[in-house]
């Protein structure tokens, strides 16, 4: 296995046309969403073997999910289904620019379920990927930080490569200073970091690219990103830093787009590294590459609606 995610699978509700709020739109779109899924479908359309280890509800709409990500090549045999909650859903907005907002159902959401049974029943699959990959938005009970937390403390500890987008949803957190606690405890341990500029106040508590890219350094992050929409994204490794511009086009939505920066990084990654060792030995003419390609992906998610429609495959790029 190449790369497995953590995380939440969520549906993703998408409007008929832009320009529109939620209590306007009067047709929506079920799609695949969530952002580790979103990677994870990214990773599988490249060509890379990717899997997913989370938790939806036992009703129609984790159906959908598990079917949908299955038909993507996704590895689901540890996306496990659950009557002690919904699939969460979000429904999504889009001003005529392609810059959006949600409205979440995750009131008691099955992603939040997520334990030990899983990410134990899943070890094997974790023990044998180059790359696990992790979010936070499914974290927001303890025992799912326990499980996490471990699994990435035993690939740490095993040399794999750790990676993380926590991809910030902070309305879903009633005390944000546990979501600091379990990011530092994440950027300990997790070799590739990636996230945008809107995030980096909260995280570094700097909004300033630099400062942020240096503070995650400092906390031994191999691979520091930052993504900056349309203006690509800046890359940090052993004190040095490289930017990597985004393709211009035509924005239809923006939501995703990290998700495909990720998927996009992380399979150039597989294609060379298989441990942290290696990656820490790596030429950053090769990872400014990387961060082409990551980019080159996203710019391909933003032309479609939703974040997984404009996933590219292999021979798209």
């Amino acid at each position: 296995m190449d790369v497995i995610s953590l995380g939440e699978a969520l549906v993703d509700f998408l409007p008929n046309r832009r320009g529109q709020a939620v209590r306007e739109v009067t047709q929506w779109t079920p799609c695949l969403g969530g952002a580790p899924a979103n990677v994870a479908v990214g990773l599988s359309r490249l060509g890379a073997r990717s899997g997913l280890v989370g938790v939806t509800g036992e009703d129609e709409f984790g159906h959908f999910l598990k079917n949908g990500l299955h038909r993507e090549g996704v590895d689901v045999r540890h996306l496990r289904q659950t009557d002690e909650g919904k699939t969460g859903l979000g429904f999504v907005s889009l001003t005529r620019g392609g810059e959006r907002s949600f409205t979440f159902y995750r009131t008691r959401a099955a992603e939040t379920f997520l334990d030990q049974r899983d990410t134990r029943a899943a070890v094997k699959l974790l023990r044998s990927s180059k790359v696990v990959h992790v979010g936070t938005n499914s974290l927001i009970h303890a025992p799912a930080r326990a499980a996490v937390s471990e699994a990435v403390k035993l690939a740490y500890e095993a040399g794999q490569i750790t990676s993380t987008d926590p991809n910030l949803r902070l309305h879903l957190w009633k005390d944000p200073s546990v979501l600091r606690k379990l990011l530092g405890l994440l950027f300990k341990r997790c070799a590739v970091v990636k996230l945008s500029e809107e995030e980096i106040e909260f995280v570094t508590g700097s909004s300033d690219v630099p400062t942020a890219l240096d503070w995650l350094e400092r906390r031994g992050v191999v691979v520091a990103i930052v993504t900056l929409g349309p203006k690509g994204a800046s890359l940090r490794f052993r004190g040095e830093t490289r930017h990597v511009p985004a393709r211009k086009v035509k924005v239809i939505d923006t939501t995703g787009a990290g998700d495909g920066f990720t998927a996009g990084f992380l399979y150039g990654l597989t294609r060379q590294y298989a441990t942290r060792a290696e990656l820490e030995k790596a030429d950053l003419d090769v990872l400014e590459g990387h961060a082409h390609f990551g980019c080159l992906v996203g710019s391909h998610v933003v032309t479609k609606l939703g974040a997984v429609a404009g996933l590219p495959r292999r021979s798209q790029i």
